[in-house]
C-alpha cells in the first residue's frame, strides 16, 4: 500500500498505474534527506490540497515505490537563444543542453534536463553526455529497487558538485517517471502549497539602450521585478542601472554580479544607487565564490547601511557551503540551483534553511521548460522562496518542450497533469 503521507496527494481511490510497491527498506545512510521523521502523519480529506509542513511528501516514496527501469537515454538538447546571454564570467550563444528520458517497466516516462553554462557548471556538454550515457547504463541493468536506494546509487555515480548537473538531470527524469506513474503532478508531490509561481525576469550584460528596451518590453508584458546582470565594468552598470530606471520606474531590482566585483566595487555600486534613490530588493553573488571574508563583509555593509539583502549563488554549491554560510552569517539568502547540488541535495539544503530562518531564492542555469518546469513545480510545491528566478525558457528562440505549465507573463502555472506534464518529441531531438 501506499503510506500515510502519500494519501494526503491522491484522491481516495487513486489507480496505481506502476508496479506494486515492496516492504519499506532502509534507506542509505549517505543522505541525510533519507532519514525520515518518525512522526506520523494525519489523513485528511483527499479533496483538499495538503502542505506538508515537517516532511516532504516525496519521502514517503523514497521508502516504499519500487523503481523497474526498462529503458534510459540521454540526447543533446541545443536550442538557440534569441540574444546572446552574457554574465561577468561567460558569453552564452545557444543552450547545450543535455536531455534525459526514463522509462519505466510499466510504461511511464520521466524527463530531465542537464544545463550546461560555462565557468558556471563545470561539466560541457561531452562531459554531462558521457556522464547521463554512464548513469543510463546503469539504470537499464539495475535490478527493481526503492526510489531512495536508486537515487543513492545515482548519487555515487554522479558525485559531489563536479556533476551535480547531471546528477540533477537523472534525478529529475526518475522522480518525474513516479510522480507519472501514481498518477500526482510534481507540485503536489513536493507539498501543494500552491499550483502557481512568478518569476523575474533577467536582462543580460548590454548597452544602456538595449537594456532600457528590454526593461520597456518586460513592463508591458507585467514583470514587476528586473534581475540585471552586472559585475564586468563598474561605469557601464551604473549608467545601464539608471537607462533601465527610466524606462521602467517602478520595476524592483535584483543585481546579479556573478562573482564579478571585489568587495569595495560591491560597496561602491550599493552607494551610487543610494545616490540615485534606488535600493535593489537583492544583491547576488557580489564578489568570488571563495571570497568568505569578502561576501560577509559586504553583506553586513548592504544590510546595516542600505537595508539591501545579499544572496550567496557560486558561493552555495554543496551542504558544507551552506552550514558555512549559516555558520558565519555570510549572506541572508542562497539561492537554491538543481544544477549545482542536484534534486536531493537541494531538498537537504531547503528543510535546514526553512529551520535556520535563512531566506531562499530557487534559480537556474540557461534551460528549457523541462529543468524549469520541474523547479517552478518544486517552488511551487513547497512555498517556502522568496525569490524565484525560473525565467530561461522566456529568452529561447524556440520552445521544443511539449504540453507542461502555462505562462502568463510573468506567472506559471501548473496543471494537474501527472508528473512534469511536459515532454519533448524524442525522434526529433538532435
Amino acid at each position: 500500500m501506499f503510506s500515510t503521507g502519500l494519501s494526503l496527494f491522491s484522491p481516495p481511490h487513486a489507480p496505481i498505474l506502476c508496479s506494486p510497491l515492496h516492504p519499506t527498506e532502509t534507506p542509505p545512510k549517505s543522505h541525510p534527506f533519507f532519514q525520515f521523521s518518525s512522526t506520523p502523519t494525519k489523513k485528511m480529506a483527499a479533496t483538499t490540497p495538503i502542505a506538508i509542513t515537517t516532511s516532504f511528501g516525496l519521502k514517503n516514496l523514497m521508502e516504499t515505490f519500487t523503481v523497474d527501469v526498462q529503458r534510459a537515454e540521454n540526447r543533446p538538447l541545443n536550442v538557440p537563444l534569441i540574444a546572446p546571454f552574457t554574465i561577468s564570467s561567460s558569453r552564452l550563444e545557444r543552450v547545450e543542453n543535455v536531455a534525459i528520458r526514463i522509462e519505466l517497466r510499466n510504461g511511464c516516462a520521466g524527463w530531465g534536463e542537464a544545463p550546461i553554462l560555462p565557468f558556471v557548471t563545470v561539466e560541457d556538454q561531452s562531459t554531462a553526455m558521457s556522464k547521463a550515457a554512464e548513469a543510463c547504463e546503469f539504470l537499464k541493468r539495475s535490478p527493481a529497487m526503492t526510489m531512495g536506494l536508486l537515487l543513492a546509487e545515482i548519487d555515487g555515480i554522479l558525485p559531489g558538485h563536479e556533476f551535480a548537473s547531471v546528477r540533477a538531470g537523472v534525478e529529475m527524469a526518475v522522480i518525474d517517471a513516479v510522480a507519472t506513474s501514481i498518477g500526482v503532478p510534481l507540485w503536489r508531490l513536493f507539498g501543494g502549497v500552491s499550483n502557481t509561481i512568478t518569476t523575474d525576469i533577467t536582462i543580460p550584460i548590454v548597452s544602456p539602450a538595449e537594456a532600457a528596451e528590454l526593461a520597456a518590453k518586460y513592463y508591458n508584458q507585467g514583470f514587476n521585478t528586473l534581475k540585471l546582470k552586472v559585475g564586468k565594468n563598474l561605469k557601464a552598470d551604473i549608467e545601464v542601472l539608471q537607462a533601465i530606471r527610466g524606462a521602467h520606474p517602478e520595476c524592483s531590482f535584483i543585481l546579479d554580479a556573478n562573482e564579478g566585483y571585489k568587495p569595495t566595487e560591491a560597496i561602491e555600486v550599493l552607494e551610487k544607487l543610494h545616490e540615485m534613490g534606488v535600493t535593489p530588493v537583492l544583491f547576488e553573488q557580489p564578489v568570488h565564490r571563495d571570497d568568505w571574508e569578502g561576501l560577509g563583509h559586504v553583506t553586513r555593509i548592504a544590510k546595516n547601511k542600505y537595508g539591501v539583502s545579499v544572496a550567496a549563488d557560486e558561493s552555495c554549491r554543496s551542504l558544507v557551503d551552506f552550514k558555512k554560510i549559516v555558520r558565519g552569517n555570510l549572506a541572508d539568502v542562497v539561492n537554491i540551483k538543481l544544477a549545482k547540488v542536484g534534486v536531493v541535495g537541494a531538498l537537504e539544503i531547503i528543510e535546514i534553511a526553512r529551520a535556520s530562518g535563512l531566506h531562499l531564492m530557487i534559480g537556474g542555469m540557461v534551460e528549457t521548460r523541462l529543468a524549469m518546469g520541474f523547479a517552478g513545480h518544486l517552488a511551487a510545491g513547497l512555498g517556502c522562496f522568496k525569490f524565484v528566478d525560473l525565467d530561461t525558457p522566456l529568452l529561447l528562440s524556440e520552445d521544443p518542450v511539449l504540453e507542461g505549465y502555462e505562462v502568463s507573463g510573468a506567472v506559471y502555472k501548473f496543471t494537474n497533469a501527472r508528473g512534469h506534464g511536459g515532454f519533448l518529441h524524442w525522434d526529433n531531438i538532435a
